[in-house]
This record gives C-alpha cells, structure tokens and sequence, in this order.
C-alpha cells in the first residue's frame, strides 16, 4: 500500500513556485510595476543600425530610462524616412534640494529643458559590438528641429552625431573639382622640377654658401678691432655716465637747498617778508604825505605861491629899471608928473 502525499509539503511547494514566478517577473518588467514611466518619442534621421530596444538613455552620464520602441516613419512634408524612438524615463531620476523634485516624465518639464538647449542623438556605446545609447543633453547652439508626426506624443528635438555632419560635408565636397585640382598642381610641380633651371639651383646654392662662409670668415677677422674699439668706447660712456651721475647727485644737492632756503619757515624768506612789510609801511607814509589834504602839500602850495609873488616883484622891478635907469638913485617916478 502506497504512503498518501503530506498536503502541507505540497502547498509549500506550490507557493514557492508562484513566489519564485512572481520573483521572475518583477525581474523582468525591471521594476516597472512599482513607478509610473511616461514616454518621450525622438526622430532620427539616417540609419539607426546598432540601436536596439532596451537601450539606455542617458541623461548628463547618469542612465535615466530606456528605448522601448524603435520604428519606420516617413515625414510627408519633406518625404524623408526617419526613425522614431520611443523612450521611457523612470520616475524621481533628479534630486533635488526642494520639496518638489524635477521630473522627466512631465511634458511641460522636457518643453522646459528643450527650451534651454536639451537635445537628443545617438552615441556609440562600444566600439567591439557597435551598439548605440540615446544620449541627452544640452547644445543650446543647436536649434530645435521637430518632426512632429505624432503630436499626442511628447517629443525631443534631435541632432547629428559628429560621423553624420561629417558624412553631411563629405557628401556635398566637390570631389571631382578637387582631385583635377590635385592632378593641376601635380602636373605643374612635375614640370617645375624637370625645368633645367630648377635642377641647377642645388648648384647655386653650394656656390651662395661658399660665398657666404668666405664673407663670414672676413667679417670675424675684422670685427675684432672693431669689437675692441667698441668695448673701448663701452668704458668711455660708462666713465661719462659715472660723471653724471655725480653732476646730478650734486644738482639734487642744490635743488634741497633751494627748496630749503625757500621754505615757509626760512631765515631769507622771513628777512624778505619783514622787509616786504618795511615797503608797504614807506609806501604808505609817501602816500600819506602827497595826500591833498597833507600839511606838507598845503605848505608847498603856499611856498609856491610866495614864490610866484616875488618873481612878479621882480619882474615889475626889471621892467621899471629898464624904463628909468635912474631910478635906483632918484626913485619912481609918477606917470602923471609934468
């Protein structure tokens, strides 16, 4: 007779079973039931070989969600396929000091950043698979090109890798322009070089350097006198700078005292001053004794009009003995005497 099953042992074995299922799904939807991810869809132009879904993007070096869908999509516009990439951002990505983290899922928030430079292209994540990463980051040069094919979506603004601008140039070098170019100037260097005249310049050269080594022998064996008349000369300025210097010390030596002597508290500028003031004191003594109204002035006028009399006496004394020499013996006459 066979033993019966334990019931408890079955049913621990078959919660360990759900537990380990519920264990592996979590692991594979990589935590997705636990915080909300919203999207973002970029639009790359060209071929997004080596890109594959599961991709990191990263924002500023630090992973920040993941591509979740990579598709085919045709601008009508300009009629140019372009390969939308649908991304996902995880939740409370950026720190903060704030209450209020900034989060990268919100539309208004990327518009924000767009605003301020954000953009997105893709980048080589190693060299050995070729695999690529959506990269993000700031280029505020770089205007905003939006392709806009789906607007319920949010979207990213994208640029070129430095391989595609590079391809970009390549592509529009006139290349044919530049390899006749190349064959001109080839075909002109050939023909400059099998000229003659080309072909004796080595010649000339030699020649030029003999002459010029010759030249410079010459000069070194005369340049000694004159490297000897010129030290000599050397020492003579420099004696006659010794002499001014000393002429100049001497002149700084009379210019402090001068200014020594011309200082406010100076014995000559106080003996100038006293005899300034001695000046002033004649000046106005003169001033007061050619006054008008001056004693001494009132006394000239009346010498002076003495003076005037007696010359009138004196020349009525003159005109009368020139009239009547006898005069001076027998008196003035009268003029009405018989």
């Amino acid at each position: 007779m066979s033993k019966q099953a334990n019931p408890t042992l079955i049913g621990a074995f078959v919660l360990g079973a759900v537990a380990l299922a519920v264990i592996t799904t979590l692991l594979l939807a990589g935590g997705s039931w636990f915080g909300e991810r919203r999207q973002h869809v970029l639009y790359f132009e060209g071929a997004a070989q080596g890109l594959q879904v599961g991709a990191p993007v990263v924002f500023l070096g630090v992973k920040v969600g993941t591509v979740k869908q990579i598709q085919l999509g045709l601008d009508e516009k300009s009629r140019r396929f372009l390969v939308p990439v649908m991304i996902e951002i995880e939740p409370h990505v950026v720190r903060t000091r704030g209450v209020e983290a900034v989060d990268l899922r919100d539309r208004a928030t990327v518009r924000q950043l767009v605003e301020r430079g954000l953009r997105g292209r893709l980048r080589m994540q190693s060299l050995l698979t070729g695999q690529l990463y959506v990269d993000l980051d700031f280029h505020p040069d770089k205007p905003p090109n939006y392709a806009a094919l789906d607007p319920d979506l949010s979207e990213i603004p994208t640029i070129r890798t430095t391989v595609e601008e590079l391809t970009t140039k390549l592509e529009g070098f006139a290349m044919d322009k530049f390899m006749a170019d190349v064959a001109s100037i080839s075909s002109a260097i050939n023909k400059l070089m099998s000229d003659p005249a080309t072909q004796e310049l080595p010649k000339r050269l030699n020649a030029t350097l003999r002459q010029l080594e010759s030249l410079a022998t010459r000069l070194d064996a005369q340049s000694k006198p004159i490297f000897k008349e010129v030290s000599q000369d050397l020492v003579e300025m420099r004696k006659a700078l010794e002499g001014a210097q000393v002429a100049l010390a001497k002149v700084e030596t009379a210019a402090d005292r001068v200014a020594s002597l011309a200082s406010p508290d100076s014995k000559m500028v106080s003996n100038m001053v006293r005899a300034s003031d001695e000046l002033a004191k004649a000046a106005a003594s003169l001033r007061s004794l050619t006054a008008q109204d001056s004693p001494t002035v009132k006394n000239m006028n009346a010498t002076l009009k003495e003076v005037s009399r007696a010359a009138d006496a004196l020349r009525l004394l003159a005109e009368t003995l020139e009239q009547q020499p006898d005069a001076i013996y027998r008196g003035k006459r009268q003029k009405n005497a018989p």
